[in-house]
């Protein structure tokens, strides 16, 4: 059976030089990550401190949610609760109609992405401008992020210079020059933050303690979202919490060198209470989240800290890139993520592995993704979704190998697929295991045989 994430990526290799870009493009991320964690001597202790910290803080969440409420409310921000994603878009279109918003400017932000928050809010008449970069090209060009960290790094800077010219944000034909583009992007979006009646952030951590919403950027987007209106409305997943600084400095030192290979964020930003004379309302959502901290085998993708990592190491997502999955977040945390949403609808993406566990290595946290995917492999029988193909293979060679006088048979027989022709061993139809492959030679003499002949005594 050929799922929906292989089709999509067999499509995608047909451009070899851009699959060849994209799988350079991450590793190189990998290797920054590798260099600056190479640079800490404390690293492999600060994964383990980090992975302590979320758990813990999962497994109280109740308690510190209150706490986190309570200190946010004891400044005028208003929390609100959202149950499921529809109910976000409902409350943030309600606080958003309430002051009689007609534009609104985002930072990025994955969970307004997971609720299809722009969707809804334009289907209703707001203009919602995104002010990151990446974000705000693939705004323009009406397309998906394909990283959680870098949304838009497969856009090339030719694709964006043309996309600027059509747009009128950039009036030099043909300059594709980054520090050009970029300067263009900057002049055009101060029209836009100056003219919105409302900014939207996401929140990359909350401090239970203090009340603190940390935003990290690399552009100063987020700072300029909520200086220049007074509305700020913070959109926030409840398993965001971290107990207090000394926890989040653990997670400040992890996360930027984990995604992109530098020390920090350009700008780290901590938002508790509104400007003077403005607004703020901060957003928590479940939207799932509870029933996976009741899952006994996989609530601790909770503990995620979306740094990317995973994505940057996993050679099927970087040579099969973020457009082939189905899930809004691709590569290993995605597949775990859309397993939790709905297995049934997001199944295909788990033979989107190659099992090599590089993401359990490199997860800040240390949440086991490419794991928890091969626990998700074993449960695909249960939802009616096991490969019927893969089924029988698997139970032919248990079979097989519970029985050793069948198995020495078909040692002895197997010679007689060397004569199988080429078209047979390479049709996608007889063996999708053949396409790419060449089957290997099997020799006259088995080694069990060999090993009896030269090592019997």
């Amino acid at each position: 059976m050929t799922t929906i994430h292989a089709q999509r990526a067999r499509q995608l290799l047909q451009d070899p030089e851009k699959i060849s870009r994209h799988d350079q493009t991450f590793w190189l991320m990998r290797t920054n990550r590798d260099h600056v964690a190479q640079q800490l001597p404390e690293w492999e202790s600060l994964r383990e401190h980090a992975s302590a910290i979320k758990r813990h803080t999962i497994t109280h969440l109740a308690d510190y949610l209150e706490m986190f409420s309570k200190q946010l409310e004891s400044r005028g921000v208003i929390v609100h609760w959202a149950q499921d994603a529809q109910e976000l878009n409902e409350m943030v279109y309600g606080i958003l109609e309430t002051h009689k918003v007609n534009k609104l400017v985002k930072s990025k932000s994955m969970l307004t992405e997971e609720c299809q928050l722009n969707p809804y809010l334009e289907a209703r008449g707001i203009d919602v401008v995104e002010s990151d970069l990446g974000e705000r090209i693939l705004q323009l060009l009406h397309s998906k992020p394909a990283h959680i960290v870098v949304p838009a790094i497969h856009i090339t800077r030719q694709q964006v210079a043309k996309l600027f010219e059509e747009r009128g944000i950039s009036a030099d034909k043909g300059n594709d020059d980054p520090t050009y583009l970029t300067y263009c992007a900057r002049k055009n979006l101060r029209g836009e933050f100056m003219q919105a009646q409302a900014g939207l952030t996401g929140a990359n951590f909350g401090v239970a303690k203090t009340g603190d919403i940390v935003v990290c950027t690399n552009e100063g987007n987020a700072d300029m979202t909520t200086s220049m209106p007074k509305l700020h409305i913070v959109t926030m997943g409840i398993e965001k919490l971290v107990p207090d600084y000394a926890s989040l400095a653990v997670f400040q030192r992890l996360l930027c060198r984990s995604g992109t290979g530098q020390p920090t964020t350009s700008f780290t930003s901590h938002f508790r209470q509104a400007r003077p004379g403005g607004e703020m309302h901060v957003v928590l959502l479940d939207n799932g989240r509870s029933e996976i901290l009741a899952n006994a085998k996989h609530w601790e993708t909770l503990k995620c800290i979306r740094c990317g990592a995973c994505m940057n190491t996993c050679p099927v997502y970087r040579r099969s890139t973020g457009a082939s999955y189905t899930y809004f977040i691709p590569g290993p945390i995605g597949v775990d993520l859309g397993m939790l949403k709905d297995p049934a609808k997001y199944c295909d993406n788990v033979s989107a592995c190659s099992l090599c566990l590089s993401c359990d290595n490199v997860c800040p946290v240390m949440l086991k993704p490419g794991s928890q995917i091969y626990d998700w492999r074993q449960d695909l029988e249960s939802i009616g979704k096991a490969d019927t193909m893969k089924k029988l293979m698997s139970e032919g060679m248990s079979l097989l190998f519970d029985h050793p006088s069948l198995y020495t048979t078909a040692l002895k027989v197997a010679p007689i697929a060397n004569y199988v022709p080429d078209s047979m061993v390479h049709s996608r139809k007889l063996n999708a295991w053949g396409i790419g492959h060449a089957l290997p030679k099997f020799a006259g003499e088995s080694f069990h045989e060999w090993w009896k002949k030269h090592h019997t005594k």
